[in-house]
């Protein structure tokens, strides 16, 4: 799709010639000031890591990314891109457009598809966008969760993370069913010794990551030789890991104490911040990102999500008349029941409790 091209041709005519370019190209190098900036957070590997040529996921990462080389990364497949009115992938997008501090976020993101219809309306959305070519075909349709289809693509994707981690970008990973509501880097450590910084279902304690129910459906990842390490360990478990999904081999890998062989400092993000229908955050003035876990199927997450952001607007309502928002008056701000997500579990659900 993309080729790289090089627009100066050195002369042919005399090895001199290009012996007195060649010395001059490096006493310029020298004179110049680098063309890189120095960036706090996260920076790039400081070890060299896999020389890749310029191939179309170089390309794609290198349009989207950060100056800092991170990026934000979903995954799609045509049953998130489609839907009878509204997509996935659509209220993913409206997310970034209502949240506070997120709109220019969608310029760093990343959409991976995993099937020609993801692909072309990706394009279409003028996203930043890359389509994955596996010996397995297309991935289309909707993946029932624990399905053998669903867990083959969770595979799929985390060797793709790997191969970005070698390439040398830092990454959030982001499933579609999450909602950006705030800028999520502010609640992300600064701390440039942070490996790993992960969800979880429901969170227990800051102090021992073993002691959560880790979730990567949103994660951040910086790119170093023991980031790497962890993704080659964590992908060589695929095939001795029947009927597990990719999120339960990583907990039985942490539990196991691969964390601290490796020396990873890995943080797990509080669910106030970070939440999801496993835990919903208790304040609106603090949560950033919504997760459509703890959910079976596509329109359970879609007609759930769509009530997640009416919810947020009516907030947004409120404090836009009154900016200050108090203890008491953050306690009336209530989260709407997961009603399509309880039937798609076959939950019935009691008003009264």
């Amino acid at each position: 799709m993309f080729n790289c091209k090089t627009y100066m041709d050195y002369p042919k005519s005399s090895i001199g010639n290009f012996a007195i370019a060649l010395l001059l190209t490096g006493v310029v190098s020298l004179c110049l000031p680098s063309p890189f900036p120095t960036f706090q957070w996260p920076q790039p590997p400081t070890k060299a890591l896999e020389v890749v040529p310029q191939d179309d996921l170089e390309a794609a990462l290198s349009k989207a990314s950060m100056p800092n080389k991170t990026v934000i990364i979903t995954i799609v497949n045509k049953a998130y891109v489609e839907g009878d009115d509204t997509s996935m992938l659509d209220l993913f997008l409206e997310s970034f457009w209502i949240g506070e501090g997120t709109r220019e976020m969608a310029e760093h993101l990343l959409v991976v598809a995993l099937d020609q219809t993801a692909f072309d309306r990706c394009i279409f959305r003028r996203l930043h966008c890359y389509k994955i070519v596996s010996e397995d075909g297309d991935m289309e349709g909707e993946k029932l969760y624990m399905s053998e289809d669903f867990i083959k693509m969770m595979w799929r994707r985390t060797l793709l993370l790997l191969r970005v981690l070698q390439r040398g970008y830092s990454f959030i990973f982001t499933d579609t069913d999450v909602s950006w509501l705030r800028n999520p880097f502010p609640r992300l450590t600064t701390n440039l010794t942070a490996d790993l910084q992960i969800s979880t279902d429901v969170f227990i304690s800051s102090h021992r990551p073993e002691d959560n129910f880790i979730n990567t459906g949103f994660y951040f990842v910086r790119s170093n030789n023991k980031t790497i390490a962890l993704f080659q360990t964590w992908y060589a478990m695929k095939n001795n890991a029947t009927g597990k999904k990719e999120q339960d081999v990583l907990s039985d890998l942490m539990r196991k104490g691969i964390f601290r062989e490796l020396g990873l400092e890995v943080r797990v993000l509080h669910t106030l911040y970070f939440s999801g229908f496993c835990q919903d955050s208790k304040d609106f003035r603090a949560v950033t990102t919504v997760h459509a876990n703890c959910c079976r199927s596509i329109s359970a997450k879609v007609a759930d999500l769509k009530a997640v952001h009416r919810d947020w607007r009516r907030f947004k309502a409120a404090t836009a008349t009154n900016k200050t928002v108090t203890d008491i008056d953050a306690t009336t701000f209530r989260w709407s029941a997961h009603e399509g997500c309880f039937r798609a579990w076959n939950i019935s659900i009691n008003p009264g409790a």
